[in-house]
């Protein structure tokens, strides 16, 4: 499936490159912001780095079509929820073993969800 024109399928194509957009513009924000948060934790940059690749995954879902909207906006969902997690971890300037064992364990969900949901039988 190509990610840009598609001659039978405009309509198509122009919301699948405008939702692939809007999400990559939404977390780059989320992203940008979180990093002027935090200084460089060790725990911290390491979810960070998972969360990048959560993202990525998601996004090639998208552009693989193996995503529909539905499941995306819910796997979005997912990656604020986490993002808001380690927010409020990092309010106080540090992060303990206990915020960073309950973050990553939040990850391990929703990449088990990036998983399913792209692996289902459903289609766009």
């Amino acid at each position: 499936m190509s990610l840009f024109f598609n001659p039978s399928k405009p309509e198509a194509s122009l919301v699948r490159t405008s939702l692939l957009w809007t999400t990559r513009a939404a977390f780059g924000m989320a992203l940008s912001a979180s990093a002027m948060a935090q200084t460089a934790l060790p725990g911290a940059t390491r979810i960070d780095n998972r969360e990048i690749r959560q993202e990525q995954r998601i996004d090639q879902g998208i552009a693989s079509g193996q995503l529909n909207r539905r499941e995306t906006a819910r796997l979005d969902a997912g990656q604020n929820r986490i993002d808001r997690m380690e927010n409020r971890a990092l309010s106080d300037g540090s992060l303990s073993a206990r915020e960073r064992l309950n973050i990553e364990r939040a990850q391990d969900r929703q990449s088990r969800q990036i998983n399913r949901q792209k692996h289902d039988a459903q289609r766009r």
